[in-house]
């Protein structure tokens, strides 16, 4: 948990920390507003509440929000292939920068899930995998840049239809 954090706080740059800081002035505007309004009691309980709020959802969203904005890609799986004589299953596939930032890195997040018959538990299952596997790209990927990538998961034994997916966060 303390690694998580750490890795968090150090992968931050210039646009989250204007983003944090603003919405902190925005909290402290709000605040001060409430504290104007003190006489129209309505007014200023609605202005706490609204301060709170934006304090709560705010940096989780305008993180999210920005951090989609600024380092859009692409990924395309090509391969996803079970060996025969091993117990393995093998993912290849091309992760494309359509951003106009340089990328550091990228971190890939693997998911294998189950296929049911059942379409509404098929929207389900790939928030839910039953394999899971991360994959480090280091090194620039240039903006209209692709990188290729292949994984092996193993062991890996499931005889049954399953699907793949992909996403990646990168910085």
């Amino acid at each position: 948990m303390k690694t998580d954090i750490l890795t968090f706080i150090h992968t931050l740059n210039l646009y989250d920390y204007l983003l944090f800081g603003g919405i902190i002035f925005l909290f402290l505007f709000l605040l001060i507003l409430s504290i104007l309004f003190r006489h129209k009691q309505t007014l200023a309980i609605s202005f706490v509440l609204l301060a709170f709020i934006t304090l709560i959802t705010a940096p989780i969203g305008g993180y999210i929000a920005l951090h989609a904005l600024l380092y859009k890609h692409t990924i395309t799986l090509t391969t996803v292939k079970d060996l025969e004589f091993t117990e393995a299953l093998i993912i290849k596939g091309d992760l494309n920068n359509t951003s106009k930032k340089t990328f550091r890195e990228c971190t890939l997040y693997v998911g294998v899930s189950k296929v049911s018959s059942i379409s509404f538990l098929n929207k389900l299952d790939p928030y839910f995998p039953f394999r899971r596997q991360t994959l480090s790209l280091s090194g620039p990927i240039s903006p209209k840049e692709t990188q290729t990538f292949k994984l092996l998961i193993q062991p890996f034994k499931y005889p049954k239809r399953h699907s793949v997916t992909v996403f990646g966060q990168c910085r």
